[in-house]
């Protein structure tokens, strides 16, 4: 995650984030926590055990509202966390976050981080009001990956995405080998709009990191087809984010994205619709579907898709015609850099849904980050184009 600027965190502070009930811990007062068995993060509100502090907002963090003292059906003791996200793009990134912080508001620029050495999974029980809300990932360390500063977490772990169900379920995050020696950002939640388009209201309870000597560190998995980047707005199979935005910031002038279009979806109830003009000046634009959300090389996040052969993806223009350069999978380049590219284009849009193909056979598909990108521009559109995407699919 990128580090959230000063006026975001006083924003933060602004919503009025209640967080007596969590133990801060100075680097002079930090120890390791070899002798116990478990380390608690949230048991209830006022547990004294709690670490930790749910000071990290981020994304559009207007779209959230936290209540860490709800006594709606909490799973254990007297209280529960429940989150309300709105979905409504307050801060216009379309996905927002919180991540339990020692000390708070700490993104590596301060030193506080635990020494968790000996727990080996973080769990957690999770449900939703209505069932259906979907949690892009959770994530335990990753904070400080900006090369900047000066105290990193010594791990960056997470799972997702997961599909709540209404009623208490515990969720299990695989630490066994991680290196925990030093973990500021105990705990974070991710979602998006894309996947709740109408918003989400979910609710946390008695989460904390075990000692279980039974469990094995996982090896990097081998992704199954198909391996989907869009089903359904909704789906819990998506994959990757639609937020690598270019050519620069103000790409955002020249791009309208809907990813809960209810206009003749291919297959499901929804599809992405995508209406780009020529505002900014730039003459050209593009959108990266990425894992995370803005990663351009920087975050060693990549899906090993070594079993895909090709990506098939269906479209149409609304009115026929409209030209886009390029799809592409891959090409990402950085510190971490996608294992290899592909390409097709330019593609003249039908009205009707057309069915396209990207093929990957002789592809090293083994670390990808970058999904799935489109990129046009005024030269071949002079009046715009809008245009539609959906079932996008790694076979």
């Amino acid at each position: 995650m990128k580090k959230i600027s000063i006026m975001v965190l006083a924003v933060a502070f602004a919503f009025g984030l209640v967080i007596s009930g969590y133990a801060q811990t100075t680097a002079a007062e930090t120890k390791s926590t070899e002798a116990v068995k478990e380390f608690q993060i949230y048991g209830d509100r006022q547990t004294a055990g709690n670490h930790y502090i749910p000071s990290g907002w981020m994304g559009d963090y207007g779209d959230i509202k936290m209540n860490d003292k709800s006594t709606d059906n909490p799973h254990g003791g007297t209280t529960c966390i429940q989150f309300i996200y709105s979905g409504q793009k307050t801060q216009g990134k379309g996905w927002a976050g919180v991540y339990w912080q020692n000390p708070a508001q700490n993104w590596g620029a301060k030193k506080g981080g635990y020494d968790l050495t000996g727990m080996t999974k973080l769990t957690f029980w999770a449900r939703g009001a209505k069932g259906g809300e979907v949690i892009q990932k959770i994530k335990v360390g990753g904070i400080g990956i900006d090369p900047k500063a000066p105290y990193p977490d010594s791990c960056d772990v997470e799972i997702g995405p997961i599909e709540l169900t209404d009623t208490w379920k515990e969720y299990t995050v695989n630490l066994a080998g991680k290196d925990l020696s030093y973990v500021s950002g105990g705990f974070a939640w991710v979602t998006n709009a894309d996947v709740n388009p109408d918003g989400a209201t979910f609710y946390l309870d008695d989460i904390k990191f075990e000692v279980d000597p039974a469990l094995k560190p996982e090896g990097k998995k081998q992704e199954a087809m198909p391996f989907y980047v869009y089903s359904d707005s909704r789906s819990s199979t998506n994959h990757f984010i639609p937020s690598g935005w270019m050519p620069d910031a103000n790409t955002a002038k020249d791009i309208k994205y809907d990813g809960n279009n209810k206009e003749d979806p291919y297959l499901g109830d929804t599809c992405i619709k995508i209406a780009y003009n020529d505002v900014s000046g730039t003459r050209w634009a593009g959108i990266y579907w990425q894992n995370p959300a803005n990663n351009w090389g920087n975050v060693d996040k990549g899906f090993d898709l070594a079993k895909a052969t090709k990506l098939t993806f269906w479209a149409r223009g609304a009115k026929g015609g409209e030209v886009i350069n390029e799809f592409k999978v891959g090409g990402i380049m950085g510190e971490y850099s996608d294992s290899d590219t592909a390409t097709i284009g330019p593609v003249v849009l039908n009205k009707e849904w057309t069915q396209y193909t990207i093929d990957l056979k002789g592809k090293d598909m083994s670390y990808i980050i970058g999904g799935f990108c489109w990129a046009t521009n005024i030269d071949v559109n002079p009046d715009g184009a809008t245009f539609y995407l959906d079932e996008i699919k790694y076979e």
